[in-house]
């Protein structure tokens, strides 16, 4: 997907901040305010060193790189969600301490940084993987995903955040070894439909449509993404290369709803309530509208369409679970980034408005 390479802190103090700031008027809502409201609203992080977090940031020159996140201009934050990425798998098993890692972990995905995001109601969660990373993520499902699983976990117990599954192996991935690892999470975590654990919280990332990661998208959809029997609590439909047009990411997003019967094995259809749909914010040396203006935005765009896609043979609510954008800062080496001036507040921010999203998030929808 991606094109380069504890504990939290007061939540009821971050209720009561967003209640305060919920009295600012907000903007009117655009037409597309039927059908069902976004619930996940978020960005992928990527620090200001395309997406290795090696480095530990100065809190105050990382609130002025990235200080639209927590406030969209009237005081509440652009986003619900905030996933940091990467974490590499094979670093996590190791426990690798080098100059840009600590115990396995990115020096710069520390405390700091998650209380910076949960002290204004906005949920964190660590992506470990991501495109650099498939062979490592190769090399550690093969050698120990239980212990893979299990340390993901106290990672996540010790900051207080959740865990994104980015794993892009577009040929034979190994789904048992992805299992097992599911499995040692989840003995220390359990699913949690109430939202209320953050640690609890255990997505994972597919293609934009079904026709990448096929297998990986296959066994996913058939045994975590289910609503009778969930496993995973969401997935992410990637964004592709390119950002798409509203059409495109339209037929993308339908193409997870419908599933595919004519694979072997086929892909069974994904309830509109178990994914999300993403966007690219900043693109190459692209500015997104999606950054900058919402008005003329794909996230617009689709909004119509995502608030009332219909079940397709999975689930019974309509609308997909909501937006997902890449990425906040500095997604690659060569290209723009979020800070400011290109800060995001007419985009992510006036959508976040518009769509009157939770925070902090609630307790996401099952069927």
């Amino acid at each position: 997907m991606r094109v380069l390479f504890g504990r939290v802190k007061s939540f009821a103090a971050a209720a009561a901040l967003v209640a305060a700031a919920a009295a600012v008027p907000a903007a009117t809502p655009s037409a597309a305010a039927t059908g069902t409201p976004p619930q996940v609203y978020g960005a992928w992080h990527c620090s200001d060193d395309a997406c290795t977090w090696a480095t530990v940031r100065d809190m105050a020159g990382f609130d002025r790189a990235n200080h639209w996140l927590i406030d969209r201009g009237d005081g509440r934050p652009s986003v619900n969600l905030v996933v940091l990425s990467f974490v590499n798998p094979l670093t996590l098993l190791d426990g690798t301490t080098d100059s840009g890692n600590a115990g396995g972990v990115p020096v710069g995905m520390n405390q700091a940084v998650v209380d910076y995001f949960t002290a204004h109601g906005i949920r964190v969660m660590l992506s470990i993987g991501g495109i650099t990373y498939t062979d490592d993520w190769n090399t550690a499902l093969a050698q120990n995903p239980t212990l893979l699983g299990q340390k993901a976990a106290a990672l996540a117990s010790r900051l207080g955040v959740g865990i994104e599954i980015d794993y892009e192996q577009s040929s034979g991935p190994n789904v048992t070894g992805l299992q097992a690892f599911i499995d040692a999470y989840r003995a220390a975590h359990p699913y949690d439909a109430s939202g209320a654990d953050p640690t609890a919280r255990l997505t994972i990332d597919v293609a934009a449509g079904d026709r990448w990661l096929i297998a990986l998208d296959q066994y996913a959809t058939a045994n975590w993404l289910t609503t009778t029997k969930p496993v995973l609590d969401y997935a992410n439909a990637m964004v592709p290369s390119k950002q798409p047009s509203a059409s495109g990411a339209e037929s993308n997003w339908q193409e997870h709803l419908d599933g595919k019967s004519n694979y072997s094995p086929p892909i069974p259809p994904l309830a509109p309530a178990k994914f999300t749909g993403s966007l690219y914010i900043a693109e190459g040396s692209q500015v997104r509208p999606e950054c900058t203006d919402f008005p003329s935005s794909v996230t617009n765009a689709t909004s119509s369409w995502t608030r009332t896609a219909a079940p397709a043979g999975a689930g019974t609510t309509t609308g997909m679970l909501g937006y997902m954008f890449w990425a906040a800062e500095r997604p690659s080496t060569r290209g723009v980034t979020t800070a400011p001036p290109n800060s995001c507040e007419g985009g992510v921010g006036t959508g976040a408005t518009t769509f009157d999203i939770p925070l902090p998030m609630p307790a996401l929808r099952q069927n």
